[in-house]
């Protein structure tokens, strides 16, 4: 016998993303567990306090219901902040390149096409995520904290663009360990923080083709315009993509700049650090 939380999140809790409350696929996905043995309940969480008294459910195995990156990982945000150590309080059997112990599996659930989920090859139909869950079969995945007190499962792409959708130019000093990606004097067209394949793109080309959530490394691109060509007749400009690879990433913005974090968006206007969390979260898989 298992007792099973399905997780839907609303406009409060999801930072803004489309209201996930009953659809078919949670009562399809409900029905398949009750039939596999489950005791089920059904919740829609409205605010982090929410989620919070769900995650106190320790003996319970947990799906949520998601139909976007940012709607996972309000979820995952909510359960660093629970299992998280305090201050002071390192326990000694954590590993040397964590400041987490292994978050609880979960399942997941997609309300539409979920890109994360597509990418990480997990179950997308409700009766395969019931039978994933009652299997108790899952994988470790990596995920990025950052020191702003948030974190990322797929990744953050910086940047923005004009009415026309032409890029707009900004600058920022970019270093992925001890390595300078961006001095902060030239101007990028995007950059991007990978954890994940596929999260984003610049003018058709990957910014990050080899981002791998099980890696135990971050991926880290800028794309900026070159001129190529000795002759002024036969120059050109062209898209360069300078890509690297570590355990942290430091971007430091000499103004504003958007951003998009797991489909959020969002604004940078100071320096902030990311730095990886090697098999932290894991998800249900069959």
């Amino acid at each position: 016998m298992f007792d099973v939380v399905l997780l839907s999140l609303d406009d409060g809790a999801a930072g803004g993303c489309a209201n996930a409350g009953p659809r078919v696929p949670v009562l399809t996905c409900r029905d398949a567990l009750v039939a596999g043995g489950a005791t089920v309940e059904t919740v829609t969480a409205g605010s982090d306090g929410d989620i919070d008294d769900v995650l106190a459910r320790a003996e319970a195995r947990l799906i949520v219901a998601a139909a976007t990156d940012g709607q996972l990982r309000a979820v995952v945000r909510r359960m660093i902040r629970r299992y998280a150590p305090k201050p002071g309080q390192r326990p000694d059997d954590l590993p040397a390149d964590r400041t987490l112990p292994d978050l609880p599996a979960i399942g997941i659930l997609p309300l539409s096409p979920v890109d994360l989920v597509t990418r990480l090859g997990l179950p997308d139909d409700p009766a395969k995520v019931a039978a994933a869950v009652l299997g108790g079969q899952s994988r470790r995945l990596d995920l990025l904290r950052n020191d702003g007190g948030s974190a990322t499962l797929h990744g953050t792409l910086f940047g923005g663009s004009d009415e026309a959708g032409r890029a707009v130019p900004f600058a920022a000093r970019i270093e992925v360990d001890d390595a300078v990606l961006a001095d902060g004097t030239e101007p990028l067209l995007a950059a991007t923080i990978a954890n994940a394949d596929g999260y984003s793109s610049f003018d058709g080309l990957p910014l990050a083709p080899r981002a791998d959530a099980t890696d135990g490394v971050l991926d880290v691109a800028v794309a900026l315009s070159v001129t190529v060509g000795r002759w002024p007749r036969r120059r050109e400009t062209r898209v360069e993509v300078r890509r690297a690879r570590g355990r942290a990433v430091a971007v430091h913005p000499r103004a504003e700049v958007p951003f998009v974090d797991d489909g959020v968006a969002g604004t940078l206007g100071r320096k902030r650090t990311w730095w990886m969390e090697r098999g932290a979260w894991a998800a249900y898989t069959s």
